[in-house]
């Protein structure tokens, strides 16, 4: 048997699955594609989480986008993280090209051009449906992990929570939040320490200063109503397609900490909203974190803590989280281990560290008598990668450097014109486009404030008018009895005691 044949029936018994699956390409060997050796992942084991990494240029986004693709064929919806804005042609078919045929007949399967359903979401005031989040939905725990509060803030925080719970104040937006924060160590001050015991000032301080940054990177854009529901991301089309929803995110590649605040909250509310599935044979739902390492990039321990420890859990709902970035050395050890499917484009070789670099990568892969992985993966070419998966029993697949499909919508951005027409359709816009701004804490608390201080007013009045009466009262009396004027004067008194002196004489 030759190298080729041999290599062929490695890569058919590794990736032959029972169950349904998606097609990523077809296996090489010594540089060139093997015809019908192909690559499959099994939708079973999608939801064990995933890595796309590579180089600047190698074809990291395009692999988003065909898997995302074949996901939503397979009538399972995506979230994308678009941050570079180049994913949104994924609404209109490709106009194909000659290279694209000459690609698939290598691989062994048929090109087929064609446009999918998608929804464009904005975190910011981009065109596109809007996604928010109440105050009251991230909870003490979930916003103290954000702000990086110490354990005695954490505790304020609560406090305050529990103060507008028991008081019916809803914490919708940050500025009730600041207001209520205010309260506590102004107005409400005596009611706080009675009811919670004593709040410091200046931790009270920290915490808005805080509230305050995040603010600055356009968070007060993020949190208020009406909030965006997660069961709207799991959307088929007419069609029995999922799905493909797409964040715009092209304006918050310089504010990591709102990028992190919008995962860590979505992740939190699908977890706290899907059903358990268990061993499901597809999943749910699947995320793709373009440029992730800003996920993690400003992230505290405690954050990161919080993070890893979804990312742990969300499997069993279902949801799949495929991380995208340039290095794996971005995502942190304990996400990189909970990973099934990796995706691994070329990397470069400048310096001493790069070099360190791609030897720590080639060692996260199985071995392959086929591949010297640290050389492959200096040698890969554009829309090439090196892929490991889990097959249906969870075990690795073997290691396949793969001659990547194309993808079958198109590999740019939508014009003006289109993006209009695809926003024109949503009816998830007419939802949640609309601003509401209903009583909150910020609301509740000015108007209480305003009350007491009228109260306090009328106060100092009526006692100004009882004082003011009491001199008056005391002034008429003196001149109605101008008798009393007379007996109490010194030259009668004086007049008195000398008769009395007369008489006793």
């Amino acid at each position: 048997m030759g190298a080729t044949d041999k290599f062929f029936e490695h890569i058919e018994k590794g990736y032959t699955t029972k169950g349904d699956f998606i097609t990523m390409g077809a296996g090489m060997l010594d540089g060139e594609a093997v015809t019908n050796a192909l690559v499959k992942v099994p939708l079973k084991t999608l939801n064990r989480h995933g890595l796309i990494a590579g180089a600047t240029g190698t074809g990291k986004t395009k692999t988003l986008q065909v898997i995302a693709e074949n996901l939503s064929d397979k009538g399972i919806p995506v979230l994308l993280m678009d941050l570079k804005g180049d994913l949104s042609g994924i609404a209109q078919p490709s106009p194909g090209h000659p290279k694209i045929d000459e690609r698939h007949e290598k691989i062994g399967i048929p090109f087929d051009a064609k446009a999918f359903p998608v929804e464009i979401l904005s975190l910011s005031e981009q065109d596109g449906v809007r996604l928010r989040a109440t105050v009251s939905e991230f909870g003490p725990v979930l916003l103290s992990r954000i702000l990086d509060l110490t354990v005695t803030q954490e505790g304020i925080m609560a406090v305050v929570f529990k103060y507008c719970d028991d008081n019916k104040l809803p914490l919708l937006d940050l500025k009730d939040l600041k207001k209520v924060l205010q309260y506590a160590t102004g107005e409400g001050k005596k009611e706080f320490q009675a009811d919670y015991g004593r709040i410091s000032t200046s931790s009270t301080g920290t915490i808005l200063r805080k509230i305050i940054e995040l603010e600055q990177q356009g968070a007060d854009l993020f949190f208020g109503e009406k909030s965006f529901e997660v069961d709207d991301l799991v959307r088929i089309d007419e069609n029995g397609r999922g799905y493909i929803n797409i964040i715009r995110l092209t304006d918050i590649q310089d504010r990591p900490k709102l990028f992190s605040t919008f995962m860590l909250s979505l992740l939190a509310e699908i977890y706290s909203s899907f059903p358990e599935q268990g061993d499901s044979d597809r999943p749910e739902l699947i995320l793709f974190i373009d440029e992730a390492h800003l996920i993690f990039k400003e992230a505290s321990k405690a954050l990161l803590d919080q993070i890893e420890s979804i990312v742990k859990l969300i499997r069993s709902k279902g949801i799949g989280l495929y991380f995208v970035t340039q290095n794996p050395t971005d995502v942190p050890d304990d996400v990189l281990a909970q990973l099934g499917l990796k995706v691994q484009h070329a990397l470069r070789a400048f310096t001493a560290k790069d070099r360190k670099a791609i030897k720590l990568t080639a060692e996260n892969y199985p071995d392959s008598e086929f591949y010297d992985t640290k050389e492959v993966l200096t040698s890969l070419g554009i829309g090439e990668a090196l892929i490991s998966a889990l097959d249906e029993k969870g075990r690795p697949t073997p290691l396949a450097a793969t001659l990547l499909r194309a993808p079958m919508s198109r590999m740019d951005v939508l014009t003006a014109k289109e993006l209009k027409e695809t926003l024109g359709k949503s009816s998830l816009i007419k939802k949640y486009n609309d601003e509401i701004d209903r009583e909150s804490a910020y609301e509740i608390l000015n108007e209480k404030i305003e009350k007491a201080q009228e109260e306090a007013e009328k106060e100092k009045e009526r006692e100004r008018k009882t004082s003011s009466r009491r001199t008056s009262s005391s002034r008429r009396s003196t001149r109605m009895n101008p008798v009393v004027k007379v007996l109490t004067s010194a030259t009668f008194i004086r007049g008195v005691l000398g008769v009395l002196k007369k008489v006793i004489r």
